[in-house]
C-alpha cells in the first residue's frame, strides 16, 4: 500500500485565501447551520501532519504512528512527506486570518500515520489504525464519526475489507480516494462498495485526466491544483484525486452537523452517506467516471432543511399561478 500518485506543483510561504475548491463546493454558505463542523471528529489515515502548523495546531484532537518513523514511536505522528498535512488542510484548517481555510474550520482531526516518509506502508497499519480509531475516545466522549484515506493499493485484501465493513457497521463514514491512473480499474479500499469512491474533476468541473474510473465512484470533487497546508508551516498545491478525498471527507463533517441537529438524533452511515448523495449534481458523465456527481453542499440542503419554507413556497406558486 502506498500513496496514490500525485503532484506538487507549487510550495507557497504563505496563502491567504478560502481556496477555490472549498468555494465551489459552497462550503462556506452552510458552515453557519453546520456549526462548521464542530463537534465532529475526522481520522485521516495518512502519513501524519505538522502538529504545530499555525492552521491545523488548534485542530488536532490526537494521533498515533502506526509506522516505523521515529523508531515507531506511537506518540510521534508529525508529517515528513507533505502529504498528510495537505489533506488535513483541506478538511480543517482554521478560521485564523492567515493561510487556508478548510471545508469545516472547526472540526476536530485525528491524525493517525499509516504511511512512512516515503509514503509507503503496509494493511497492516491501515487495518490497525482503523481499528484504533473505532475505539478510540476523547477527553469529553468524542467518537470518530469519519475516515479519510487518500491512498490505496492493487490488492484486494480480505483483512483490510473487514476492518471496513467494521467501520461502516460502526457507523462511521469511510471516504476514500478512488485513484490516480486515469483507467477503468479499482484500487483499494477506495475499491469496496462500503467507502465512498472519490473522482477527482477541476476547478471548471471537468474530469481529471488522472482521475481513476470503476462502478465504485459515488462522488467527484475537486482534485486539480488544490492550496492547502504543508510542512514548514507553509502551503503547496497539489492534484490527484487524494486532494478531492478530504473536500468530500469535511463535507460529511458540515452534513452530519447540519441534518442531526434537524432530525434531533444521530444519523447511521447510511444515512449519512444518503445526504451527501443528496447534495450531488450531475456533470453528465458516465457513471463510472462521476458516480452520483459533483458535491454541492448548497443542492437539496433546502429539502432538507427547511421543509417548511419550501412547502410554503411551492404553495404560494400555486395560488400564484
Amino acid at each position: 500500500m502506498k500513496l496514490l500518485p500525485f503532484e506538487v506543483k507549487e510550495i507557497l510561504d504563505n496563502a491567504e485565501k478560502i481556496p477555490d475548491g472549498i468555494q465551489l463546493m459552497k462550503a462556506p454558505e452552510v458552515w453557519e447551520p453546520s456549526k462548521r463542523g464542530k463537534g465532529v471528529v475526522v481520522a485521516i489515515l495518512d502519513t501524519g501532519c505538522q502538529v504545530d502548523h499555525p492552521d491545523l495546531k488548534d485542530r488536532i484532537i490526537g494521533g498515533r504512528n502506526f509506522t516505523t518513523d521515529d523508531n515507531g514511536d506511537p506518540d510521534q505522528f508529525g508529517d515528513s512527506n507533505g502529504h498528510g498535512t495537505h489533506v488535513a488542510g483541506t478538511i480543517a484548517a482554521a478560521e485564523n486570518s492567515q493561510g487556508v481555510v478548510g471545508m469545516a474550520p472547526q472540526v476536530d482531526l485525528l491524525i493517525l500515520k499509516v504511511l512512512d516518509s516515503s509514503g509507503n506502508g503496509g494493511y497492516e497499519n491501515l487495518i490497525s489504525a482503523i481499528d484504533y480509531a473505532l475505539q478510540w475516545q476523547g477527553a469529553e466522549g468524542e467518537k470518530v464519526r469519519i475516515l479519510s484515506m487518500s491512498l490505496g493499493g492493487e490488492t484486494d485484501d480480505s483483512a483490510l475489507h473487514d476492518a471496513i465493513v467494521r467501520a461502516t457497521d460502526s457507523g462511521v463514514l469511510v471516504v476514500c480516494a478512488a485513484g490516480n491512473t486515469g483507467q477503468v480499474e479499482r484500487q483499494f479500499p477506495g475499491g469496496y462498495n462500503e467507502v465512498v469512491g472519490v473522482g477527482a474533476v477541476d476547478l471548471s468541473k471537468k474530469l481529471a485526466t488522472f482521475s481513476t474510473m470503476n462502478k465504485e465512484i459515488d462522488v467527484v470533487a475537486p482534485g486539480v491544483e488544490i492550496v492547502s497546508t504543508y510542512p514548514g508551516s507553509r502551503y503547496a498545491v497539489l492534484s490527484g484525486t487524494s486532494m478531492a478525498t478530504p473536500h468530500v471527507a469535511g463535507a460529511a463533517a458540515l452534513i452530519i452537523n447540519q441534518c442531526e441537529k434537524d432530525f434531533e438524533r444521530t444519523l447511521t452511515e447510511a444515512e449519512i452517506y444518503a445526504q451527501l448523495c443528496k447534495r450531488t449534481s450531475t456533470l453528465g458523465y458516465k457513471k463510472i467516471k462521476e458516480g452520483n456527481g459533483f458535491l454541492d453542499l448548497t443542492v437539496g440542503y433546502q429539502n432538507v432543511l427547511h421543509p417548511m419554507e419550501v412547502e410554503t413556497a411551492v404553495k404560494q406558486g400555486e395560488v400564484a399561478g
